[in-house]
This record gives C-alpha cells, sequence and structure tokens, in this order.
C-alpha cells in the first residue's frame, strides 16, 4: 500500500459527535453481548430444539469460527467498500441473521445463521475503533478508546446475567430478537452522522490463495480448540486431522502474505515494534485475563452451587470501576508512561489471581464480589493503554487493518485459553481427586466412624464421601490454576516494556 492510499479523510467530523459515537458503540456493545449472551441459554436452546447439549455448542463454535475467518479482512473491506459502508451493512446484516435465528426452528438452521452472525460482525470491532479514533479531535482520542474499552468490559458482564433472565422470564428467541431494533438504531445513527465522509476506495485484486489459506487454518484450527476437550485432544482422529489442516494452512498463509504485492491480510504491520509488542502483550494478557472470566462462573456454579443469575452477580462488579473511570482514564492517561499504567494493571490482575488462589469452599458472595470489584481497576487500566500502544505507530486505514489483525489474534488467544484452563482444571481435578481417595480406607478411623454415623450403610456413606472429593478436587485444581494465573501476570509485565515511546503526541495517540 502506498502512503496515498494509506492517507486518511481529510478532518471529518459529524454533525453531532455524541450521536456518531452512541451508533458506533450501541453497534459494537450489541455484537460483543451476543457473544457471551448465548453461553446460559445454550441448555433451554437444547431442550428446545431436540437436541442433545453437545449438539447445541456449535451455536457458540460457528460463530466464533465465522468470526475469526473475517476478523483479519477487516483492512480488505475497508479499502473496497469503505469504512461506514462496511461498517452499517455488517450492522444492517448482523440484525438480519439475529431475526433469523429467533426464528430458527432446527438446530441446524440456528447453526447456520449464527456462522453468518459471526462472518459479518468480524470487521465490526475493529471499524469501530478506527472509526472512532478518526472523528474525535487529536486530543480527545484517549477517551474514544477508552469508550471502546469500557464496552469490552461491559457487554461480557451483562450478557450472561440479560441472557439468563430473558431465557427465564420470556423465551431464549428474545436473545436474538433484541438484536433487531439496536441494530437498526446504530445503523441509522452511523450512517445519518458519517455517511457523507469521503473515502478513497482502493479496488485491489483478490488475494484468492490468502483468502482460501486463511478459512481452512483459522476454521480447523478453532474447530479444534473449540471441540478439543470433548474429543479428548490428539487422541480423536478428528482432532490430529483438523492440526495437520491447520498448520499446513496458516503456514502457508503467512509465507504468502509476507511475500505477496497485495495480502489479503496486511502481516508487514508487524515491523511497526509497538504494534508487535503490544498486540503481543494484548493476546497473551487477554488470554489471562479471558481464563479467569471463563472459571469463575464455572467455579461458582459446578463447585459452590450457585445459580446462574447468582453467578452473573458475583461476578458482575468487575465492571463498576471501568465505567466510573472511563472518563478519567481517557482525559488523563496521556500524561503518564502508558507503560506504566499497564504495568500497574498486570500488577492488579495478579494480586487478584493469587487471592481467588487462596479461596476455600466456604467462601461468601461478599469475598468473592469485593474481589471482583479490585479486578475491575486492572481492567480499567489495561484495555485503553495497551491499545494506545499498538496503534500508537499506525496512521489511516493501517489503523483498521492493525485493529482487526490485533482483535483476530486476541480470539484466537482466547480461544487457546479456553481450551488450555479448561483442560488444566479437569485433569488436576482428577488427579487430586485420586490423590484425596487414597485417605478413604477402612484402616483410617475417621472412615469406620463416619460410616457408624452413616447408619452402617457402606454405601450411602461412600456416595456422600465421593461427593465431598470432588468438591474438594476441583477447588484444589481451581486453587492452583489461579496462582498460576497470577505469576503469568506478573511475568507479563515485562512484555509490555518491549514497547517504546512515543506513544502519544501533543496528549493524544498517534
Amino acid at each position: 500500500m502506498t502512503p496515498a492510499e494509506n492517507t486518511p479523510p481529510a478532518n471529518f467530523q459529524p454533525a453531532s459527535l455524541v450521536l456518531a459515537t452512541i451508533g458506533l458503540s450501541l453497534g459494537t456493545f450489541m455484537q460483543v453481548l451476543d457473544i457471551s449472551i448465548a453461553n446460559v441459554s445454550l441448555p433451554t436452546i437444547a431442550g428446545n430444539l431436540a437436541a442433545s447439549r453437545d449438539q447445541s455448542t456449535w451455536v457458540i463454535t460457528s460463530f466464533t469460527v465465522c468470526q475469526a475467518i473475517t476478523l483479519p479482512m477487516t483492512g480488505f473491506l475497508s479499502r473496497w467498500f469503505g469504512e461506514v459502508r462496511t461498517f452499517v451493512w455488517a450492522v444492517l446484516l448482523f440484525s438480519l441473521f439475529s431475526l433469523a435465528c429467533g426464528l430458527a426452528t432446527s438446530l441446524p438452521m440456528l447453526v447456520t445463521f449464527r456462522a453468518l452472525q459471526g462472518a459479518v460482525c468480524g470487521p465490526m470491532y475493529p471499524i469501530t475503533q478506527s472509526l472512532m479514533v478518526s472523528i474525535y479531535p487529536r486530543d480527545k482520542r484517549a477517551m474514544a478508546l477508552a469508550i471502546i474499552s469500557m464496552i469490552t468490559v461491559v457487554a461480557p458482564i451483562v450478557g450472561p446475567v440479560a441472557g439468563g433472565w430473558i431465557t427465564d422470564s420470556y423465551s431464549w428467541r428474545w436473545i436474538f430478537f433484541i438484536n433487531v431494533p439496536i441494530g437498526l438504531l446504530a445503523a441509522s445513527l452511523a450512517f445519518g452522522q458519517m455517511g457523507g465522509r469521503l473515502e478513497k476506495l482502493i479496488k485491489d485484486r483478490i488475494d484468492w490463495v490468502g483468502v482460501a489459506t486463511l478459512v481452512l487454518g483459522v476454521g480447523a484450527l478453532q474447530i479444534l480448540l473449540d471441540q478439543g476437550n470433548d474429543l479428548d485432544w490428539f487422541d480423536s482422529p478428528t482432532i490430529r486431522i483438523l492440526a495437520a489442516v491447520a498448520a499446513v494452512s496458516l503456514t502457508v498463509f503467512v509465507i504468502w502474505e509476507l511475500t505477496d504485492d497485495k495480502p489479503i491480510v496486511n502481516l508487514r504491520l508487524f515491523r511497526h515494534r509497538n504494534f508487535a509488542a503490544g498486540t503481543f502483550a494484548l493476546v497473551l494478557a487477554f488470554g489471562l485475563f479471558f481464563s479467569v472470566s471463563l472459571l469463575l462462573p464455572l467455579w461458582l456454579q459446578n463447585t459452590l452451587g450457585y445459580t446462574a443469575l447468582w453467578s452473573g452477580l458475583a461476578v458482575a462488579p468487575i465492571g463498576f470501576i471501568p465505567i466510573l473511570l472511563t472518563f478519567w482514564v481517557g482525559k488523563y492517561a496521556g500524561r503518564f508512561d502508558l507503560r506504566i499504567l499497564t504495568a500497574i494493571s498486570f500488577a492488579v490482575m495478579s494480586f487478584v489471581c493469587f487471592r481467588f488462589g487462596s479461596f476455600n469452599t466456604d467462601v461468601d458472595f461478599i469475598h468473592i464480589a469485593l474481589t471482583e470489584f479490585i479486578m475491575g481497576l486492572g481492567v480499567a487500566l489495561f484495555f485503553m493503554p495497551i491499545l494506545t500502544i499498538l496503534l500508537s505507530d499506525l496512521e489511516g486505514l493501517e489503523i483498521a487493518e492493525g485493529s482487526g489483525s490485533a482483535t483476530f489474534l486476541r480470539t484466537v488467544g482466547a480461544s487457546f485459553a479456553v481450551s488450555i484452563t479448561t483442560y488444566l482444571w479437569t485433569r488436576g481435578a482428577a488427579a487430586s481427586h485420586a490423590h484425596l481417595v487414597e485417605f478413604i480406607t477402612l484402616a483410617n478411623p475417621e472412615v469406620r466412624q463416619g460410616i457408624e454415623q452413616a447408619g452402617g450403610s457402606l454405601q450411602h456413606y461412600g456416595a456422600g464421601m465421593n461427593e465431598a472429593i470432588t468438591q474438594q478436587a476441583m477447588q484444589v485444581s481451581f486453587n492452583n490454576i489461579f496462582d498460576g494465573l497470577g505469576f503469568a501476570f506478573l511475568a507479563l509485565i515485562a512484555v509490555v516494556w518491549l514497547a517504546r515511546p512515543p506513544f502519544v503526541k501533543g496528549g493524544a495517540p498517534h
């Protein structure tokens, strides 16, 4: 891409910056919310559509696979159709496919429309970042990134709570129907405020080799990560085939994209030191953060016996501090070395992980909610500084390309985190269970006493003891994983210092 092609539209300002921000934010909020809102409704969806729980997980897998495929194509789509047009059409199509999901009468139909949802929503988040940066004055762009960061945090928190309430009070179909009015409003505001933005369209030839290897590689990798635990990983021929397809396709993809003169994904952006360092830190940190966000609800429901609603309420306090600090972080963060803010964020997250690692099965709701509240401070100081760092070397259309690539890698990193964390928790619980069972023998006087208290019934005593051991084994594994996450966050502090100033210019991100 030549410098002329990389020049953004000259000084465009929407008639109302507030309305433009609302339109872009609503579209992104709807998309991020939809990723998590369907999770809590899977059992209800499976029962209503006469499907098994394993089959219903394709409602999530199909969405994430297709989203991961189109995310790195954001820059190409922006050049071909323009950022505003791509965003508006993505929101409208997402709303249309949401309506179709709500009307689905079978699981294959729902999975198909969820796949189409994921495909069209891929570019929405990175284009939102690019448009927000472009329409805000240079001295206000940190605020724009802070708003986007808040959406990234708040939407996944609202999703499970809203999804559970809507499913219990109305119908699972309404978790999709509510996207329609939100999407129409978001598209109307975005187009009404930015439809007149002049954009130079660049009709490059389509890199079909890049498209094919991207679809095959990312699709195989995402399915492997989503289904690995259920299929027992590499003991399954399906997983081995997917791994081979992913490895070969992604290797060819990287080599081709680095050597082609018109690549579908601009991997040359990694020549920028801050983009490379920032993206590396984002992927690793988000993977760790996503592991925390994944394990907590599972632990609360499976180990402590919380309902889905109370589980959502327990983790919800994480959003309070980011909401309260959005304005201040956006306004004043540029006055500090952003690496210091990110390091503080990682230190807070590390402290929270160690705190969770010290809990036992008797911990109460208040202690869990308070710990999540503290985690909110780490989150508030994480997303905006790290986004500013990784975008600081980019200009014009490179922002959409870089944001798309970083978000794609972040998504893949989160998928790895889900698979690895779930695997470690399950295997760790099994190992702890086997170790604890060794002490349950008739030679143990406490065991004999327990059998007597159970009315002399060995079967009754054994069932109750096995349940207690299983709970404690899961708790031990949970504690070990969170201790490991705590050390990993501390190690990440060194990674962010690979970036080099300046991250801001005149008080605003480049």
